[in-house]
Order: structure tokens, then C-alpha cells, then sequence
């Protein structure tokens, strides 16, 4: 259980610190843009809608607390098409109520109490998800952040870590594509971690939730390695969710996949702990998980804004997948506040989503722009963040 010590390790959550940074400023324009929040505004599938209309009678019933059979099919299916990996519905797949709650309930029932005798570590990237280090604190954990740069393709460099470190690791936290810097996981990154894994005994949580969200080649997932490596799946817990793929964020629908063992747990302590998603979003999460007409259109919208901003920042390096730019600054704060104050345009200093270390924040120095808006509107908001920081 956590406790009020530990608690006060936590970081103030970012956009209440955006919120105190602002304050009473006025933006500098008539028409202010929304650049911080990574919350999908694309349409969401038309189906939805009907599917839920047509299960009505469904919210007087309580919901099945592992997923309905048509949820956990749609969800194997999708992974069959997307991976190639061939999951059991019933034992190797966890319907959530978002993937935040499955991030958070895997270590509170996955994380040992100690680990070759020592409290144990749960290592998370820097940059990150809060989740992560909530999740960390909760079960007694040490959380150690290992600063993902470019230096290190903005992904944390395992090999770098020390061996004693990963033999008292418990959990590892990934997300690929990377929350806010996009970058992606390859094969060979994915196979070493999977070594490191075994060599070490611990878990993977891969946070995987834009995997549908890039452009080019589709991001290269850690099932595909466990595929490819003959590795055991209990190593690893892989999560997804509509709500970035489907811009159904509102629906609160996402999945884990593991091996039998690891979803077992999670169940036991989901019967306790869960809120099962109601059985008529359950329907509709089934078809939409079925479908990948709406899939493809949304990536071409995000292509479009990306192309974009490829002619108003030629020299940026503009990342494969998710929807964010992280845009190097000399101070985020100061940046976020010049853009607010001279052109109305709202976006997130990055040291608010990392935390500070040995060698420092790696956020310090970006600020991080979510390109969800429309095409318009987001061209409008590039142009404005240039010519006010960049030019």
C-alpha cells in the first residue's frame, strides 16, 4: 500500500503545473490553440454509436469482469492480423477499462515484495507516463528512471544499466512508440530486452498504445519479437487501446496480453479491483476492433499534419509514429510561456513529463506539441511556434 511518504515522491501531474506556470496570463492571440494534451479529436467510428443502441438492454446487467467472449475474440483477432501472434482469448487476454488501469494493476499484481532479497526495482523511461511511477510507489517498489535522449534514440540504452540494478528489477516499463518522442522499438531492440528479461527474471510491461499511430512501416511490436525469438510470454505483459487507434478515448477500452500465469493474476486482483467496462461498450469495442477501415483513414489525417510540419521545420526530425512533436528548446518552461504570452498557442513544457536525475532532466530542454487538431488548425499552430521560437 502506498504511503504518504511515498506519495510525496510523486511528481505534481503535468498540466496541473501548466496550469500554475500560466496562471492569469492572457494568450497573445484572439483565437488561443490547444497543443498539450494528447487527446484524439478525429471522428470516431460511426459504428459505435449503433452498436451501443442496438445492446441497450445490456447496462441493466453487470458486465463479465474478464470480457465478453466476443470482446476477447475481437481482441485475439486483431493481434493475429496486427502481429501474427496467435493468442488463447480466454487464458492470455485481460479485457480493461483503459490501459492505465491494466499499466497500474500489472505491477500491484506482478511485483514481488522483494527481489533476490532486496526491495525491488521497477525501471521506467524519462520521459514517461505517470502511471508508471504511481504504479512503482504503490507496491513498496524503487522506481528508477533511466533518461531516454537522443543520444540514446530517445529510448532508455538497458545494456548501459547495471547488472546489479537488473538483478534486483522486478518490471520494466517500455512504451513504443515512445510517449512523447515517438520513437520505436526495432526487432534487435525488442530481442535484447527480451534477453535481458530472462538473463534477469523480470517483466516487461510494454505500453504499446500508439502502435497504430505512424507513418510508413507499422511499428514493430514485442509480441512479434516474442514470435520471432521463441521467447516465454509470462516475460512480458502488452498493452492496447482504442483510444489513440479508434480516437475513442472517451470509451475507455483496452486490453493485456501475456502469457496464462500473468493474466490469471491480473484477474484474480481485477475481480477485487476492476470496473469492467459495460457490456454494451464491450459490443462496440468488439466491432471496432474488427474493423481497419477507420484505422487507415485516421493515419492518413495524421500523415497530412505531419507532412506539414515537415515544410514549416525542415531541419526537425520528424518521428515514425504517435502524434506529438517533441521540439527542442533552450528552456521549456521559458519556451511554454513566450508561446502562451506572444502567439496564444498552449503547449507542455517536456520536464513535466520526466523527472530530474543524476544527469538531469531530460525534458528540460523540449516542450511537446500534440498535433490532434485539425489540419488547419494545426499548420496555424507549427506557423505560430516557429516564427515565436524559432525565428
Amino acid at each position: 500500500m502506498i504511503s504518504p511518504k511515498r506519495f510525496s515522491e510523486l511528481p505534481e501531474y503535468a498540466f496541473p503545473r501548466l496550469r500554475t506556470l500560466l496562471g492569469d496570463l492572457s494568450p497573445g492571440s484572439n483565437t488561443p490553440i490547444q497543443m498539450t494534451i494528447g487527446d484524439p479529436r478525429h471522428a470516431p467510428p460511426a459504428l459505435v454509436g449503433e452498436v451501443i443502441a442496438r445492446h441497450n438492454a445490456a447496462f441493466m446487467s453487470y458486465p463479465p469482469n474478464d470480457g465478453a467472449p466476443e470482446l476477447l475474440g475481437a481482441c485475439a483477432g486483431w493481434l493475429k492480423r496486427r502481429y501474427g501472434y496467435d493468442a488463447d482469448p480466454e487464458r492470455d487476454i485481460l479485457v480493461l477499462n483503459g490501459t492505465r488501469e491494466g499499466l497500474y494493476n500489472a505491477a500491484m499484481a506482478l511485483c514481488p515484495e522483494t527481489k533476490n532479497g532486496q526491495r525491488p526495482a521497477i525501471l521506467t523511461p524519462n520521459p514517461f507516463y505517470q502511471v508508471y511511477a504511481v504504479a512503482s510507489l504503490s507496491v513498496g517498489a524503487e522506481p528508477v528512471y533511466l533518461n531516454a535522449t537522443s543520444a540514446t534514440g530517445h529510448l532508455p540504452d538497458y545494456d548501459a544499466v547495471d547488472p546489479a540494478l537488473l538483478n534486483r528489477t522486478a518490471i520494466m516499463y517500455i512504451c513504443s512508440p515512445a510517449n512523447p518522442q515517438g520513437a520505436t522499438a526495432s526487432m534487435d531492440y525488442w530481442a535484447n530486452l527480451l534477453r535481458l528479461a530472462e538473463k534477469h527474471d523480470f517483466i516487461i510491461c510494454a505500453d504499446e498504445c500508439y502502435a497504430e499511430i505512424y507513418r510508413g512501416q507499422p511499428p514493430v511490436g514485442v509480441l512479434e519479437a516474442i514470435k520471432a525469438t521463441g521467447a516465454n510470454p509470462e516475460r512480458v505483459v502488452a498493452f492496447h487501446s482504442l483510444s489513440k487507434r479508434s480516437n475513442l478515448a472517451g470509451l475507455r477500452s483496452g486490453f493485456a496480453v501475456s502469457g496464462p500465469k500473468n493474466i490469471a493474476r491480473m484477474k484474480q486482483l481485477r475481480a477485487y479491483a476492476g470496473a469492467p467496462l459495460p457490456l454494451p461498450l464491450q459490443m462496440a469495442a468488439a466491432e471496432v476492433w474488427a474493423e481497419e477501415t477507420h484505422v487507415e483513414e485516421n493515419r492518413t489525417l495524421y500523415a497530412a499534419k505531419f507532412e506539414a510540419a515537415k515544410g514549416i521545420f525542415p531541419d526537425l526530425q520528424i518521428p515514425d509514429a504517435g502524434f506529438f512533436l517533441w521540439l527542442p528548446v533552450e528552456d521549456g518552461e521559458q519556451a511554454t510561456l513566450k508561446l502562451w504570452r506572444e502567439a496564444g498557442v498552449k503547449v507542455l513544457p517536456g520536464a513535466y513529463l520526466a523527472r530530474d536525475t543524476e544527469a538531469g532532466n531530460p525534458g528540460d530542454t523540449y516542450i511537446r506539441a500534440a498535433l490532434v487538431g485539425p489540419l488547419g488548425e494545426t499548420i496555424d499552430g507549427l506557423t505560430r511556434l516557429r516564427d515565436c521560437l524559432y525565428s
